[in-house]
């Protein structure tokens, strides 16, 4: 089995979390094609028995790229086993931690195109004292408006690699 792993990461993240996902399918035999799609278009899917997406949101959104790479590939992509996760400091929250609560992935999926068999929604990661100055002042005060740590030596990783690892199996077994 061939799969693609495409991964659209702001700060390294979502790019952590498809490795994790890649490395636990290679155990399995599963030979695992990774990609960065922000800077990476030049690849035929057809060649792949299956495709995932990792994306991270920054600011509300997940890059622009995410979704023109859906509508360009939408017929491919719905015609194949497909898997998509939206990686977020959101869900750090319980409530916010689903596809079917987490607004912007639910948003994101209603509007696009592409239909994936499967889908979640992974905290991210907070490190401020890697951000730039106004990444960290605006996420410093989306943390203040939302309850979370505002400390600017605050490093935490909410990801929850038991649900990532769930994850990888159920795509494995589509």
């Amino acid at each position: 089995m061939s799969y693609l792993l495409l991964h659209s990461s702001t700060d390294g993240q979502t790019k952590k979390i498809v490795l994790k996902i890649a490395e636990q399918l290679r155990n399995l035999g599963r030979e695992c094609d990774i990609r960065d799609l922000n800077t990476d278009q030049g690849f035929n899917i057809s060649a792949y028995d299956k495709v995932l997406v990792g994306a991270s949101i920054r600011y509300g959104h997940f890059n622009k790229k995410l979704l023109r790479f859906a509508t360009s590939h939408q017929t491919q992509l719905n015609a194949m086993k497909t898997a998509f996760f939206a990686v977020n400091l959101t869900a750090r929250k319980e409530g916010k931690n689903t596809v079917e609560t987490n607004a912007y992935t639910r948003k994101f999926l209603e509007a696009c195109p592409w239909k994936p068999t499967l889908k979640s929604v992974f905290a991210g990661a907070l490190f401020y004292p890697r951000y730039k100055w106004f990444d960290r002042t605006m996420i410093r005060l989306i943390m203040k408006m939302t309850d979370g740590p505002t400390d600017p030596s605050t490093e935490i990783e909410y990801t929850n690699w038991d649900s990532v690892a769930i994850f990888a199996d159920e795509f494995d077994g589509l």
